[in-house]
């Protein structure tokens, strides 16, 4: 039974025309992960179809660039409108697609409305400024400035976990810088997307821009190989692990990417912090959209004195963390994108515990979900703690002090967010100064994300940053203009 009936045409919006899309003779069935129904059929590109999707973008850089910025900013808001018209909808195919919680799908939708709002503000902020070129001898006389023109064409590659906001980070800011921008959706959730580019190319066709401008292509990593490949790429911009974003940084050298890469995300509960936020924060953070969040809590670093309290007091509001059908309102863990995601993540915790590792709750499966899971003791060689687990467990470590948990939460290879809960302005500064991430939080999940801030990660957690002002830099490129009246 399908429970799903897509509000597009059974093929690719490719080309010119908003109604010209491209046959996809091929497809895949997209199953709701709480029970394996089939949700709906999806189109399945093929190489052919990325170099058309090229050759379409590549003629539209014309148009694009030269979108003045009031219709840029009319096209952004238009697209929010009809985004928000659709809202209660597509957070409920989230749900389908994703097998997220409907709370996390709520959100998700929210947050993309936003960032489109955003990005709409955003347009009137692109500016250069002056520069003194007579500061040397040379320059005396002339006149300098630079402004930001729009870089070509931008590949976007999203991750399953948040398939409509992790699109739209990389469709509105490219629509803002005036760049054609083709998205590539995760072969297993590209239903809502697939919606979202209908509807955006629907408010081109209305404005008199060519739909060309905004193109999606789904298919597997050789049509993600043929669009990051192609030197009429500008910028690739990739949600996704660390060794796939590696690859794509390698392939598009020398060309920009943006790379999001995902982390083993820290929190540290220092001794003076107060102990009932800070397990909130493990209730809140480290179960969210099924633990399959890139700044989920998955390493939680607790100071001696306060290190069995807090466990206490964890695993008495751990059954809060209710699980069961995503579609009910009360439910916060349901199952993970597919079984063998689920199998990763139950091998990872039985080698944990094999190692030495004490299981402190969870570690099986609840149907087909994996029970809200917590290890403490972990060895640091442990996939469990070294990588991101991408599910529904966090780990527990206890250290001396604050100089000792700082060195433990950077110890690692990733480094996007982390938090502090501490009552002491001195011990919160210190973090700030200290970790070795993107973005630290005081007194409130690592999982905490505007959609207006700069956001990425240092070493494998990836380059550049997101959000729609920083996104649009990475977009966009200086030109200078130096003259001798």
């Amino acid at each position: 039974m399908v429970i799903f009936a897509p509000p597009y045409p059974d093929g690719l919006p490719l080309g010119a025309g908003v109604h010209e899309w491209a046959p996809c003779p091929e497809s895949s069935v997209i199953s709701f992960p709480y029970d394996g129904t089939e949700v709906a059929s999806a189109p399945v590109a093929s190489v052919e179809h990325a170099g058309q999707a090229l050759d379409e973008a590549a003629a539209a850089f014309a148009v694009t660039a030269k979108l003045s910025t009031g219709t840029r900013r009319a096209l952004l808001m238009d697209i929010h409108d009809a985004l928000s018209r659709e809202a209660t909808a597509m957070a409920d195919l989230l749900v389908l697609e994703t097998g997220k919680p409907l709370v996390d799908c709520r959100t998700e939708v929210q947050r993309t409305l936003a960032t489109w709002s955003a990005a709409a503000e955003e347009t009137a902020r692109i500016h250069g400024e002056t520069v003194p070129l007579d500061l040397q001898p040379q320059g005396e006389g002339m006149l300098g400035y630079f402004t930001r023109r729009p870089a070509g064409v931008v590949v976007g590659i999203a991750g399953f976990n948040y398939p409509l906001l992790l699109a739209s980070h990389k469709l509105a800011p490219a629509i803002a810088a005036g760049c054609p921008v083709i998205i590539k959706p995760s072969p297993d959730t590209p239903l809502t997307t697939l919606w979202a580019v209908h509807l955006i190319r629907t408010v081109l066709h209305k404005h008199g821009v060519t739909p060309a401008a905004v193109q999606l292509v789904t298919g597997g990593p050789d049509v993600g190989a043929a669009l990051v490949d192609d030197p009429r790429v500008a910028v690739v911009s990739f949600t996704g692990s660390a060794a796939v974003g590696h690859r794509i940084a390698k392939a598009a050298a020398p060309r920009k990417t943006v790379l999001e890469l995902g982390s083993n995300t820290g929190l540290i509960v220092a001794e003076d912090a107060v102990l009932d936020d800070a397990v909130d924060a493990v209730i809140r953070g480290g179960f969210y959209a099924n633990g399959q969040a890139c700044i989920s809590v998955q390493r939680v670093v607790l100071a001696e004195p306060i290190a069995d309290e807090f466990e206490r007091r964890l695993l008495a509001r751990l059954p809060e963390v209710v699980v069961g059908d995503p579609r009910d309102e009360a439910t916060r863990l349901a199952p993970l994108i597919n079984t063998a995601a689920a199998e990763r993540v139950l091998g990872w915790i039985k080698a944990a515990v094999s190692a030495g590792a004490r299981l402190v709750a969870g570690g099986g499966a609840e149907g087909r979900s994996i029970a809200p899971t917590v290890l403490a003791g972990v060895p640091h060689d442990c996939s469990v703690w070294s990588e991101e687990i991408f599910g529904p467990v966090v780990c527990l470590e206890r250290v001396s002090g604050m100089a000792e948990a700082i060195a433990t939460v950077n110890d690692s290879r990733y480094g996007l967010q982390a938090a502090v809960y501490t009552a002491s302005l001195q011990r919160a500064f210190q973090a700030i100064e200290q970790l070795d991430v993107g973005g630290v939080v005081v007194n409130e999940i690592p999982g905490f994300r505007s959609d207006i801030m700069p956001y990425g990660g240092v070493k494998d957690s990836g380059i550049g940053r997101e959000g729609p002002r920083f996104a649009i830099e990475e977009f966009t490129v200086t030109r200078m203009a130096m003259i001798r009246p």
